[in-house]
């Protein structure tokens, strides 16, 4: 009886973290919306969103529907199932879908000048494209595991999570302002990664399984970054670039916090991959 009230705290605790990180891509895309402009925005954020949770949609939806991949899991722990739950899968598809929703406002609305996408990231997610490319035929020709291609797939995902929060800090500091970087989607991010690392280890203590957290890196990563990250905006929106916010506020939208749109330069002008 105390199990099953155990499990079902932890199916409570996985929906709630799929909600709470659901929302969390709704406030910059509103906030995007209301003010027709992405300054404030990383490029980098944004395409990284993008392409990561591609990758743990199609992560996500192996490890619960694909039988193969779900056997050698078994196999490498012990016969046990692997963590991966419905809400991971409804929370990727829906989190890629909003994804691509705000990588469409950076075509459509102004960027500042130089808001474009790095050249590290140029060269960086060529470099993954081939190594994608290459590895799902190897998958197909029955060289690499299937597991191993997606575990390939999740830290990529990893890296991007860590890189996205990298270069929109960053540019937090170049502009000494968080205007135009939604601090709900950071405390909604927040939020959701306390209940999503509680559950994790919940799930491990019911089933006395604690290969169960190391077995999914994808998820248990993006717990941590999840905590980290959000906790360093924080202190930048509410306390480093606070007086700046302020006085953001009280300003027309001629975006006078951060750099300036070149004169008479629309979107257009200005390329999404451009180094």
């Amino acid at each position: 009886m105390f199990t099953q009230g155990l499990r079902l705290l932890s199916d409570a605790l996985g929906w709630s973290y799929f909600i709470l990180w659901s929302i969390s891509f709704y406030p910059q895309a509103i906030l995007n919306y209301k003010r027709k402009r992405v300054d404030g925005l990383s490029i980098d954020f944004v395409v990284l969103n993008f392409v990561s949770f591609g990758c743990y949609s199609f992560y996500s939806y192996n490890f619960l529907f694909n039988e193969r991949v779900r056997e050698e899991y078994r196999q490498r722990h012990e016969g046990k199932d692997n963590s991966v739950a419905p809400n991971d899968l409804a929370f990727a598809l829906h989190a890629f879908v909003l994804c691509c929703i705000t990588l469409s406002q950076t075509w459509i609305y102004p960027r500042a000048r130089g808001q474009e996408l790095s050249a590290w990231h140029h060269l960086v997610l060529s470099f993954w494209f081939i190594t994608f490319v290459a590895e799902a035929f190897a998958v197909v020709s029955d060289i690499v595991p299937t597991i191993d291609f997606l575990y390939h797939l999740s830290y990529f995902k990893l890296y991007a999570s860590l890189a996205k929060y990298v270069f929109q800090a960053y540019l937090n500091y170049t502009r000494k302002s968080t205007k135009g970087w939604s601090i709900v989607n950071v405390l909604l991010d927040f939020s959701g990664a306390v209940l999503s690392l509680f559950q994790a280890l919940l799930i491990a203590q019911i089933d006395d399984n604690w290969s169960s957290i190391t077995g999914n890196p994808a998820k248990l990563g993006l717990s941590m970054l999840s905590l980290a990250f959000p906790t360093f905006f924080m202190a930048q929106h509410f306390v480093i670039y606070r007086e700046r916010n302020l006085e953001a506020r009280t300003e027309t939208e001629s975006y006078q916090d951060g750099p300036k749109l070149e004169e008479g330069k629309s979107y257009e002008d200005t390329p999404l991959l451009d180094g």
